[in-house]
């Protein structure tokens, strides 16, 4: 995946996250819809920085075939992407809204289960749309 598609892949990934989360997690977690925007950007952005730097080392170390991984790797990859990210956004959930730590690792913890499936299906979902449009080219050319 070259470093365009990368950038493109995380925001578009993070957009549609927001947009799905936000309500979400000001429903479900009791927090003002502005504590919950304002948290999730700052969060969306360390995600965004993190998914880029996760994302190259991971293709690095499991190879760049990303049509071929099977729901396995794909489980693995998303528990371990979010495993990092929590050990650098609990403080940080921790000061913006001005919560002790369980507060945010309850808080955290539900938001990794929405990204945990979020991530499966929005890459594989990615994948195959990518692959599909790729034979159609192949194709018509």
């Amino acid at each position: 995946m070259s470093i365009k598609e990368r950038v493109f892949h995380s925001i578009l990934f993070e957009v549609i996250a927001l947009i799905i989360l936000i309500p979400l997690g000001g429903f479900l977690g009791g927090l003002s819809f502005k504590s919950m925007t304002e948290a999730a950007i700052v969060l969306s952005l360390i995600a965004m920085s993190w998914n880029f730097v996760f994302n190259k080392l991971f293709d690095h170390y499991f190879g760049e075939n990303r049509i071929e991984r099977g729901v396995l790797m794909r489980i693995f990859h998303g528990l371990s992407f979010e495993l990092g990210l929590l050990v650098i956004t609990l403080p940080i959930i921790m000061y913006l809204l001005d919560i002790d730590l369980l507060s945010a690792l309850i808080l955290d913890l539900g938001i990794i289960i929405f990204f945990l499936i979020f991530a499966v299906v929005f890459n594989w979902s990615y994948d195959s749309i990518k692959h599909a449009l790729n034979n159609k080219n192949c194709q018509q050319n």
